[in-house]
């Protein structure tokens, strides 16, 4: 799994600084409120990206708990940032996704923190 948070991380950060480009030069026909919408899942996205690297990292050690949050994390930056990024582009709303998602990245950092708890714990 070590693997394939880092990848996710990498792929996610990517992804991140291609839609703060596309935001900077692309994106001036949108209103204030539809692109602050953009700026808000591109900083989400990157800040959770770094959180999929620490998974990454941090697993071998951290074990279910670390793999937990990683795709918590996963699931998480799909939902949230995906819907509002299907807001401020599109106008379209999603209802209740972006809401689970954010519930699923706060589940991602306690797993995260928990993990770090237990493995200090085990030692």
């Amino acid at each position: 799994m070590q693997t394939l948070w880092i990848a996710l991380g990498a792929l996610a950060g990517l992804t991140a600084v291609a839609m703060a480009a596309l935001a900077a030069h692309a994106l001036h026909g949108l209103d204030t409120a539809r692109l602050a919408m953009v700026h808000n899942a591109t900083e989400m996205q990157i800040w959770h990206a770094l959180a999929l690297l620490i998974c990454g990292l941090w697993a071998p050690r951290g074990g279910r708990l670390a793999n937990g949050a990683g795709g918590a994390f996963t699931l998480g930056l799909l939902t949230f940032c995906g819907a509002l990024y299907t807001l401020g582009l599109y106008a379209v709303d999603l209802g209740v996704v972006a809401p689970i998602g954010g519930m699923l990245l706060l589940l991602g950092w306690a797993l995260l923190g928990v993990s770090a708890i237990s493995s200090r714990l085990r030692a």
